[in-house]
């Protein structure tokens, strides 16, 4: 027979029940059926709240200006081993974004085009080695301006949404001044995919006994 997985309950869920209901005394089953209906409120809550943008974003971020040069935003990118970097003005408000695909094009590599899959652009990587040159220019020749951002209290349901409409790999989340302060990439809702895999795994092992 499955399982069918529901939140898991803690004690703190139970602890918040009682409170709303204002008492530890004298509690009928009724009393009992009430609490478990408001302590199972909680841990929806909670789950929800975990799943914050704000709660599981990158931070803080590395940005760049627009007057970086694009040799020294792809020393940033493989230093640190990100696939994309928020630009910001003077005033650190941000003005675009520019990527490992933007850099790839800009040193002749065909890159997320349609009939290219990862095997052929890293074949072109390595086939065009000989002819590859640092890219010239800086960031804001390069950069993209239109730029799609989230805010840290929406869910990642919504950042998967957005990210799938605009057909993005990562999106950048921003305060109310429009300052970026995280990031959201495919490879952080993957993990947060097989996170909640792993716990409904433990819930199984432990619900059987195992």
């Amino acid at each position: 027979m499955r399982i069918r997985h529901s939140t898991r309950l803690t004690k703190e869920d139970f602890d918040h029940a009682l409170t709303d209901m204002g008492t530890y005394i004298d509690v009928t089953v009724d009393d009992l059926m009430e609490i478990s209906n408001r302590a199972r409120i909680h841990a929806n809550i909670r789950e929800k709240e975990s799943l914050l943008v704000g709660r599981l974003m990158t931070s803080p971020l590395h940005t760049v200006r627009p007057d970086t040069t694009l040799s020294a935003a792809a020393h940033a990118m493989v230093t640190m081993r990100i696939s994309g970097l928020p630009v910001v003005d003077q005033d650190k408000k941000l003005a675009g974004i520019i990527t490992e695909a933007d850099l790839l094009r800009a040193i002749g590599v065909p890159s997320h085009h349609p009939t290219h899959n990862l095997w052929q652009t890293l074949e072109a990587m390595f086939t065009h080695h000989a002819l590859i040159q640092s890219p010239e220019g800086n960031v804001a020749s390069l950069m993209t301006r239109d730029i799609v951002t989230i805010r840290p209290e929406h869910t990642l349901h919504e950042a998967l949404g957005v990210m799938k409409r605009n057909r993005i790999k990562r999106i950048i989340v921003s305060n109310d001044d429009s300052e970026p302060v995280g990031m959201i990439t495919r490879s952080d809702l993957v993990r947060v995919f097989f996170d909640r895999i792993r716990a409904n795994d433990t819930d199984h092992t432990t619900l059987n006994g195992n």
